[in-house]
């Protein structure tokens, strides 16, 4: 959940009918989906992230959740789990939403975010027969991937020139220069070694719709450029080989996103996670 909104019932949520709710329906929530509920705690927006987990897909601990309190305009939900066949190997789980206005504070988040990344090579420097973790990282990303936008931010239809200002960057200064979309956040996920689990199943399952845009359909976005992709799943070059389907599923009249739904092998995670699969090379999937 990238935008969880209602979910908080802390006397810093900013409206009252918002956290007199929040408790009795968040209790609801895991009752009809059967699965546990996480709430990270409340950044600058209304827009909390969140997560549901099943257990009994999944081992969670009494306490698998990490807070974050710096740093983030909206903090990530962050929870370890382990799958039942694969005890010893920790899943990091995130739900990140990257702040929508500050490009700078986007890219700032993302090498924040590269901390739990880390978690993946970990133990390679002690032995390489040691089975490192795994780290799954989905997000609205309010930034473009690398070399898929159609969005030509220099066309008089771009009449939002704050929000080109937040997606885009010019090539050169001055009044004349040209506005291309911002991707460093893409690029450092590639570069770190991590993939797009869409791009995945685009490229080694056929799938390509998996790569249909997941923004830009909200009445109130005219002018902004159109439509794109900036609700991405991002594994590990390891998870990500269990990746058997992905689509975009559409939300309309219930969001202004839509969902994007990340189906996996279970006997190809538990493969994965023993890393009896190669790792993916940084870059592969985009090449």
């Amino acid at each position: 959940m990238t935008e969880f909104t209602h979910s908080q019932s802390r006397r810093i949520a900013p409206w009252a009918a918002d956290r007199r709710a929040a408790n009795p329906g968040f209790k609801a929530a895991q009752q009809v989906l059967h699965m546990r509920g996480f709430r990270a705690r409340m950044g600058q927006g209304r827009n909390p992230t969140g997560m549901f987990v099943r257990e009994g897909s999944f081992i969670l601990a009494q306490s698998p959740q990490r807070h974050f309190d710096r740093v983030y305009r909206t903090p990530p939900t962050h929870v370890v789990a382990r799958l039942p066949e694969v005890p010893h190997v920790p899943i990091n789980l995130l739900s990140h939403h990257a702040p929508y206005c500050n490009p700078l504070l986007n890219q700032l988040e993302a090498y924040e975010l590269t901390s739990v990344v880390d978690k993946v090579d970990a133990h390679r420097d002690i032995s390489p027969d040691l089975e490192g973790a795994a780290v799954w990282i989905l997000g609205d990303w309010n930034q473009e991937p690398w070399r898929q936008s159609d969005i030509d931010w220099n066309s008089p239809a771009v009449t939002d020139r704050v929000h080109r200002c937040h997606r885009a960057v010019k090539q050169s200064g001055g009044p004349n220069g040209l506005w291309v979309s911002r991707t460093g956040v893409d690029e450092l996920m590639m570069d770190a070694g991590m993939h797009d689990a869409c791009r995945f199943a685009a490229l080694h399952r056929g799938q390509h719709n998996a790569l249909d845009p997941t923004a830009g359909f909200a009445p109130g976005g005219a002018g902004q450029g159109g439509l794109c992709r900036i609700d991405r799943p991002y594994m590990d070059g390891f998870s990500v080989r269990a990746v058997e389907e992905a689509w975009v599923l559409d939300m309309t009249g219930i969001s202004d996103h839509h969902a994007v739904v990340i189906v996996l092998s279970r006997p190809r995670l538990v493969r994965a996670l023993h890393r009896e699969f190669p790792e993916l090379e940084p870059w592969e999937l985009a090449a």
